[in-house]
């Protein structure tokens, strides 16, 4: 009972919150973000909630602009920062447990995203209270309900906002790194093999993007694993073989399951008949950082900033950790998310990249087709 006090609480303030003046018929000249997901996109909700998981404290976003946490699993930014700078919105889409979302924020988008969030609902369980997908999938059509509510255009407005939206969904690595892989013991480990494990999350996951098209979506970036063999947390808990970089276990891992989320992504456009989604290989970025971290202005790519122990990750960042002052020439910023200027140059790549870093088009080619409606 106690567990879900935090979400009422954070239910609660926004439906108090939404009570504004209605806004303007004629559409914005930017396009809208809604993200879902896990850690890497969370931009704040789990500050509201009852949850071992949050970057409320310094010394995350030291290097915000106000030098204090924001939420953000960052030094600073996270990727829906710099998408939404993409997208020309005046500002990130606001968490949906803030009480700021009100007012013109509501026409940015809104950031359903909670750190530890999984494809499978037992992800993250041990973490305490988070939005499980489900739940952020159940939220979508009650701020869509808010935004009818806010624009003069009522309904039909708030449905070509949405539909001209970008949504953004980045989950999967949290299914692996707390769930199949998670030390001590992991039931799904002892249920599936690897690669029966990934058609497990494969399967859950078409369903996902299914709804999200039923919810609104025409133009979805599904981020496929991120290479988390190499993760500062991964390597100080596994360790690597003699003379290897990184877990080579884990690093296959990840290399089956994009490939085969491509797969999906082929099947699901063919099935709608036009684009609907296109996949975000972060391992092919992370690789060509990895080889030659000097050509992108790093000089460390397995230690994390911020951190302790083994390649400082172990457990969380904290005012008692270790902390780097050069930020920009770190990869990782804690033992598991990259640092503000690794970030950027995901985003790049998904912007304008290949198909090997984003399947089957880029965000911009997918920006300058016309969406279903």
């Amino acid at each position: 009972m106690t567990k879900m006090v935090g979400l009422v609480v954070g239910l609660a303030m926004l439906g108090c919150s939404l009570q504004v003046a209605r806004v303007g018929a004629s559409d914005p000249d930017f396009v809208p973000l809604f993200v879902f997901g896990g850690t890497f996109v969370d931009s704040g909700n789990n500050n509201y909630l009852d949850t071992t998981v949050k970057a409320d404290a310094p010394p995350y976003g030291i290097d915000s602009p106000t030098g204090r946490p924001t939420g953000r699993f960052s030094n600073n930014r996270n990727i829906p920062d710099f998408i939404s700078q993409a997208l020309k919105l005046p500002e990130p889409p606001t968490p949906y447990l803030s009480p700021q979302l009100s007012g013109e924020r509501l026409l940015y988008g809104c950031n359903f995203a909670s750190a530890g969030a999984g494809i499978l609902n037992d992800t993250g369980l041990r973490l305490g209270n988070i939005i499980t997908i489900p739940k952020q999938l159940q939220a979508f059509p009650q701020y869509k309900n808010k935004l009818g509510a806010q624009v003069a255009g009522g309904r039909e407005q708030a449905e070509r906002l949405v539909n001209n939206g970008v949504f953004l969904l980045s989950i999967v690595s949290d299914d692996f790194v707390n769930n199949y892989y998670s030390p001590p013991f992991s039931s799904r480990a002892s249920q599936y093999t690897i690669v029966e494990f990934i058609e497990l999350l494969i399967s859950e996951l078409s369903k996902i993007l299914l709804r999200l098209n039923e919810l609104g979506a025409r133009r979805l970036l599904v981020f496929g694993s991120g290479e988390f063999g190499c993760w500062p947390a991964l390597l100080a808990i596994r360790g690597t073989a003699d003379g290897e970089y990184c877990d080579a276990e884990l690093l296959n891992a990840a290399s089956l399951f994009n490939t085969r989320l491509n797969r999906l992504v082929q099947q699901l456009n063919g099935r709608l008949g036009y684009v609907f989604v296109t996949a975000a290989n972060a391992v092919t970025i992370s690789n060509a950082i990895r080889n030659n971290p000097g050509a992108y202005g790093f000089t460390e790519a397995r230690v994390a900033c911020c951190g302790q122990g083994p390649y400082n990750g172990l457990g969380q960042c904290t005012p008692a950790s270790n902390l780097c002052p050069n930020r920009d020439e770190y990869v990782f910023w804690d033992s598991t998310n990259p640092t503000d200027k690794a970030e950027g140059l995901f985003v790049e790549g998904i912007l304008s990249g290949p198909a090997d870093v984003v399947f089957p088009i880029n965000l911009n080619t997918m920006l300058a087709m016309e969406h279903e409606s």
